[in-house]
């Protein structure tokens, strides 16, 4: 009851970042080297996530492609279509800059260390998890470009820049790949030292959500922002998980899945990213947009997380009950 009650560690983080943001937003050449510190912190998240992923674990998982193939599925296009479905039933709901954060939020992959934790801890497949949730990190630094460009441009907000993809790419993708060249000798160091290295993840977040909020503040974020917009937010938000969770939920009974099956397909199909969303929004927008864009994403994190660390506990024990039968 404690632990319900205490608010996450992370979550109290990012209000405070942006608490400080609101009243000490950095700006001319602070503004810049803010910048490339958390650029370089993004880099190094990254390289860090290469060198902990063990390939031979991900290879047992990707012979699963039925459940791969439903993953992406829910993450590239279910919620795509979500969320045009969303702006098109209520577009004067939010301002155009939010829909845009909206739509970003929808393109985005899925996370990679919550989702396999918490089908870790709903008692599912989680070579499978690991293998799906990579694979949507991996696949995402091209997809996300190409689908925000494609429901922007629907919009009519903005057109298809092939650029940001190089951005990414070199941003994102790059140090993953020297993470992973490098694991047989840095390997076992990273493992042995995760938790105290899991500060510079969530460090990294923080940089880059400061300094979007900054560059935001700068330019006016709270004169265009109302509590309204917030509590809109987070109905909309809550409606999106409720809605993918439940269709995950079903297409894995529909096809057929197992119970451990489907509590992969649940978590690692209705994640979206805030590790590799906040970096991507700072490339695909301008920095003063980047920390409204990011705003939708950050209530979603905090929502899925919430909802999700619940869900992990009662399939966990549902599963557990059901062992002993399935073993006698």
């Amino acid at each position: 009851m404690l632990n319900r009650l205490i608010p996450d560690p992370f979550l109290v983080a990012l209000i405070g970042v942006v608490t400080l943001a609101a009243f000490l937003p950095a700006s001319g050449r602070a503004a810049e080297a803010v910048d490339i510190i958390a650029n370089i912190a993004i880099g190094l998240l990254f390289f860090l996530q290469g060198a902990r992923l063990a390939r031979e674990t991900v290879i047992g998982g990707i012979t699963h492609w039925r459940l791969h193939v439903l993953v992406l599925g829910c993450t590239f296009v279910l919620f795509p279509l979500l969320g045009i479905a969303l702006h098109a039933l209520a577009p004067n709901l939010l301002s155009e800059t939010l829909w845009v954060g909206m739509l970003f939020l929808c393109a985005l992959p899925s996370t990679v260390q919550s989702s396999i934790a918490f089908t870790s801890i709903g008692k599912g497949n989680v070579p499978a998890a690991i293998c799906a949730a990579t694979a949507s990190n991996l696949l995402g630094i091209f997809i996300t470009p190409l689908l925000v460009g494609i429901l922007l441009s629907a919009k009519g907000e903005m057109g298809f820049d092939l650029t940001a993809i190089g951005k990414i790419v070199l941003q994102l993708l790059v140090p993953f790949i020297a993470g992973q060249i490098l694991r047989p000798k840095i390997g076992g160091f990273v493992l042995k030292h995760k938790k105290i290295l899991s500060l510079t993840d969530r460090s990294s977040i923080l940089l880059v959500v400061y300094s979007a909020f900054s560059a935001a503040v700068v330019n006016g974020i709270w004169q265009r922002l109302a509590v309204n917009d917030l509590v809109t937010l987070l109905v909309l938000d809550s409606l999106l998980l409720a809605v993918v969770l439940l269709i995950t939920t079903l297409a894995a009974r529909a096809f057929g899945f197992d119970k451990p099956d489907e509590v992969t397909i649940v978590f690692c199909g209705s994640k979206k990213t805030l590790a590799s969303g906040v970096p991507m929004a700072n490339v695909l927008f301008p920095g003063a947009a980047a920390g409204i864009v990011i705003l939708p994403l950050m209530i979603f994190h905090q929502i899925q997380l919430m909802v999700c660390a619940w869900m992990a506990q009662r399939y966990g024990r549902l599963i557990e009950e059901k062992e002993p039968i399935t073993g006698a």
